[in-house]
C-alpha cells in the first residue's frame, strides 16, 4: 500500500460566503494530495509527464462529513491500494490537524494516456518499478 499525507491552510480564499470551505476546493486538495504523494515516493509529475505520459482524471467522488472552516490546517491522506491495475485509484480522507475529526472522504480514478494520442495505456514501467517495493508485504 502506498499513503502520504500533507498539509493544507484553509486559505480565505477557499471558503463562501457563509465561511466553510467552498465544495469544490476539495477536489483540488486531493490533487495536492495526490501530487504530493506521488512526489514522495519519487515520481513527480513533472517527470510523469517529461517521460510522455499524462494521468487525466476519469472519475472523482467526495462525501462531505463536517465543514472545514477559514485558517483550520488541514491533513489530506491519499492511499493507493492496487498497483497492478489499469486504472489508478486513489483513496483520500481529509483531516482537521490534530484531531481524528474527519472533514470530508473520497476518490479519484485515473487511466495513463500517451501525451500524444490521448489513448489508456498500461502504467508504464518506470511506475510500476518505483512503487512495487511498497507493495511486496501486502
Amino acid at each position: 500500500m502506498l499513503k502520504h499525507t500533507v498539509s493544507i491552510r484553509v486559505k480565505y480564499a477557499d471558503t463562501d460566503a457563509m465561511g466553510i470551505v467552498y465544495n469544490g476546493r476539495y477536489l483540488e486538495y486531493f490533487e495536492v494530495g495526490r501530487t504530493e504523494l506521488l512526489r514522495a515516493h519519487g515520481l513527480p509529475y513533472s517527470e510523469v509527464e517529461k517521460a510522455g505520459y499524462q494521468l487525466p482524471l476519469l472519475e472523482a467522488y467526495v462525501r462531505y462529513k463536517t465543514p472545514a472552516l477559514y485558517d483550520d490546517v488541514l491533513e489530506v491522506e491519499a492511499t493507493v491500494k492496487e498497483l497492478y491495475s489499469p486504472k489508478i485509484h486513489i483513496d483520500y480522507v481529509v483531516r482537521r490537524q490534530g484531531k481524528d475529526e474527519i472533514i470530508a472522504t473520497g476518490h479519484t480514478d485515473h487511466v495513463f494516456i500517451k501525451s500524444g494520442s490521448l489513448k489508456p495505456v498500461r502504467p508504464p514501467a518506470f511506475y510500476l518499478n518505483a512503487l512495487k517495493k511498497f507493495f511486496e508485504n501486502d
